[in-house]
């Protein structure tokens, strides 16, 4: 079977294009950008850019030898073109009217579960796509996961970083049925390998075996990484609703306000499909982690938050040098020992407040949402920074660091806590197709 396969790089379409050739399908992988390195001989790349292919007439000539075709794009925010109109809308209706046109009838749409009642622009585009997909003559499945669980997927890493704290501080929400991706992509290769309409016009749920609280939920995931129940405190929810509000101003990927109304709504479905696909239960949340992986699972969701917290001490540094430059610390204090490391007093007030000022902008940049190459540039113009102080003051005032409390030694360890930070930032850009 020649199945085209859009959202080819995502997280659930990357996982399917490896199991459709594993067994033994010819894939047509489409993504923004194909890949330069050579490909299995039953793989061929399609570079095509979702958001502007949005006309049957684009489409058509890709589908020639085609038996069934996959949409898996999925994003979970916007950004410039790429939008939930575009990519969950109008580029899909033109792909499944092209397959009409085209005479390829098996189709599979992967949507989300609880998209029929959503009031978010991401569910709202989905379910547009899943009902322009079902009116068309074709054999049409509509596949609806709940969340889905994989190490590397960003919703994963969301979880199993929140049930590692010490304490889960928890608004409450409807219920979830998260579902494993190794199980989703299982699934997909079945309903894709059943007879002919066998599946046709049905909406199919992949989730797990059965409804969690959120509590439940992240209580489950630490039991997988080999931590003992956490204590919970209950959050209000208009509090979670404003720092989710606040969460999505400041560029976060996953925390906003659609994901906690959705997070509110909850999502959960029979296991009956997926359970029939599989031939046998879908893992339970618990069983998400391999026990070989729960101590590696562990460490690394412990280092998501102990790195923020270490941000965190980090801008503190900044903004509370900044603060006791602008006045805590007597000025004129400040200014005597700007004279003695050479300062004329002429300049003294504008060293003084100037250093203040920049220290106050790293502290705020340390907290800000940037790039992870502008973090990896903030990191190292701090570490010059704290480096030139160190230096200077070493020239001009060395007993400084014979000073009971240490202040020079201290730069030590804040240079090696830079490093680190410089060194865990990922390289590679975000990408936009999720699924």
């Amino acid at each position: 079977m020649k199945v085209l396969l859009t959202g080819a790089t995502g997280f659930i379409g990357s996982r399917l294009r490896q199991a459709l050739l594993d067994a033994g399908h010819s894939v047509v992988a489409v993504s923004r950008h194909a890949p330069t390195a050579p490909q299995p001989p039953r793989l061929q790349w399609l570079a095509l850019d979702f958001a502007r292919a949005l006309t049957p007439a684009q489409w058509l000539p890709y589908l020639q030898g085609v038996d069934a075709v996959v949409n898996a794009v999925g994003i979970f925010r916007e950004a410039g073109s790429q939008t939930f109109e575009a990519l969950h809308h109008r580029a899909p209706v033109a792909l499944f009217q092209a397959c009409a046109q085209a005479g390829v009838r098996r189709v599979v749409q992967i949507s989300a579960l609880g998209v029929a009642a959503g009031t978010t622009a991401y569910q709202r585009s989905k379910h547009a796509a899943d009902e322009a997909l079902r009116a068309l003559p074709l054999d049409a499945t509509v596949v609806q996961p709940s969340l889905v669980f994989g190490e590397d997927g960003p919703s994963a890493r969301f979880f199993l970083t929140l049930s590692s704290l010490p304490l889960l501080a928890l608004p409450r929400g409807g219920p979830l049925q998260p579902v494993h991706v190794d199980d989703a992509v299982a699934a997909l290769a079945a309903l894709l390998q059943a007879p002919a309409a066998a599946w046709a016009g049905r909406r199919v749920a992949l989730v797990g075996p059965q409804p969690l609280s959120l509590t439940q939920y992240l209580q489950a995931l630490r039991a997988a990484q080999g931590l003992p129940r956490a204590p919970v405190l209950s959050v209000p929810g208009p509090l979670a609703a404003w720092g989710a509000r606040i969460a999505g101003r400041l560029g976060s990927s996953l925390l906003d306000e659609d994901s906690w109304h959705m997070l509110q709504q909850g999502n959960a479905a029979p296991a009956d499909d997926i359970t029939r696909l599989l031939g046998r239960p879908p893992r339970p949340a618990q069983a998400f982690i391999p026990r070989a992986r729960a101590d590696a699972a562990r460490a690394q969701a412990r280092l998501a938050w102990t790195l923020w917290l270490l941000r965190l001490s980090l801008a503190l540094v900044w903004l509370i040098t900044a603060a006791v430059s602008y006045g805590l610390y007597p000025v004129q204090q400040s200014y005597e020992l700007l004279a003695r490391t050479g300062v004329p007093p002429a300049l003294q007030p504008l060293m003084l407040y100037g250093a203040a000022t920049f220290d106050l902008a790293l502290g705020v940049l340390t907290l800000w949402p940037l790039r992870p190459r502008a973090r990896r540039w903030l990191w190292g113009t701090q570490a010059a920074l704290i480096g030139f102080y160190t230096v200077l003051i070493t020239w001009r005032l060395p007993e400084f660091w014979l000073h009971p409390y240490g202040p020079l030694t201290k730069n030590l360890p804040i240079l090696a806590a830079l490093a680190l930070l410089a060194a865990l930032e990922p390289r590679g850009s975000q990408a936009t197709e999720t699924r």
